[in-house]
């Protein structure tokens, strides 16, 4: 992967710690003691925590501050299931209804600047995320329907429901790529389906790349008690 900013490290590390249960469920994080861990000023490592509370894998307390949120496979499996079932919706009435041409083009140039993105042999994973999201954000809004995209931003809010909720793992660079690169074809795919007024095809596409998220923690249900115990990884690349 390309060099990080401080911001992404400490965002990628404390994900991982999270999620791995080196973080209890309900416990609560410090800035100060994760600034002076991580070898970091307190700014990038509040700002990785906001973005993780977006993800759904922190709750803001009251008092201040952050506390993790506890979740198990279930709850991953859940929320991605959800999500797919909400943007086929969205996808589906976008078709059926026609959607607004330059949301459409919104959605066309995420894609393509995705593929500069995944151009090379690393990834800036934080353009990846942020041209997936607008993709995503697209697809809640073409459907016209306001209901709909609400749904979906209060969704996003559950663990690792977010679209661009993932791990960068290194070790699996080669493989994460390939991911990459298919999860955008899938965009491609669910746009040209819209664009078409393929309706039936575009909810199938889109369900089925949202369950695409769910391939890369397959291995956990052979592993369910581990996570509930919080000793098992999980490795999610967005979709």
């Amino acid at each position: 992967m390309t060099t990080k900013t401080h911001t992404e490290r400490a965002l990628i590390t404390l994900r991982q710690r999270i999620v791995s249960g080196a973080y209890a469920g309900g416990q609560r994080l410090f800035e100060v003691a994760l600034a002076e861990d991580l070898n970091i000023s307190r700014t990038p490592v509040r700002a990785a925590l906001s973005k993780l509370a977006e993800e759904g894998l922190l709750d803001r307390m009251k008092s201040g501050g952050f506390a993790v949120r506890k979740f198990d496979l279930r709850d991953v499996t859940d929320t991605i299931e959800l999500r797919g079932v909400l943007e086929g919706t969205a996808a589906r009435l976008a078709a059926e209804m026609g959607a607004d041409p330059e949301i459409l083009a919104q959605a066309d140039d995420a894609i393509s600047q995705i593929d500069k993105v995944l151009s090379g042999k690393t990834v800036d994973m934080s353009k990846y995320s942020k041209y997936n999201s607008i993709f995503h954000d697209c697809l809640a809004r073409a459907c016209g329907s306001r209901v709909l995209a609400r749904e979906l931003t209060r969704v996003t809010t559950l663990p690792f429901a977010s679209p661009s909720a993932f791990l960068d793992d290194e070790s699996r660079a080669t493989q994460l790529l390939r991911n990459l690169i298919v999860a955008n074809e899938q965009h491609r795919a669910i746009l040209n389906a819209i664009a078409n007024r393929q309706s039936a095809r575009a909810e199938a596409l889109t369900r089925e790349h949202a369950r695409a998220a769910l391939q890369n923690v397959e291995f956990l249900t052979k592993n369910e008690a581990a996570l509930r115990e919080g000793s098992a990884p999980l490795a999610i690349v967005s979709a």
